[in-house]
């Protein structure tokens, strides 16, 4: 099996983004967590680049960007890469 590469970009205390690190910390998926609050302004940069979004969380699988707690995306994104 080839393990997703996972960024979730995050704010410390958001409910959201809390839920979703919970997700893959549960699955035991490995991710990148960006805390776009707390590490510098380029990583804030770059979710809102690739996502259009300014609001947290935003899921990077394998290159392809999910806004928002969605555990049906990330399982087809997640299946699709095994």
């Amino acid at each position: 099996m080839i393990l997703p590469k996972v960024i979730i970009y995050t704010v410390e205390g958001c409910y959201k983004c809390k839920q979703v690190t919970s997700y893959f910390d549960q699955k035991g998926i490995l991710y990148e967590n960006v805390d776009v609050r707390a590490n510098d302004k380029k990583r804030a940069r770059e979710m809102i680049e690739k996502s259009g979004q300014k609001s947290v969380p935003v899921i990077e699988i394998n290159g392809q960007i999910i806004v928002g707690y969605q555990p049906d995306e990330f399982e087809k994104l997640i299946l699709n890469n095994k």
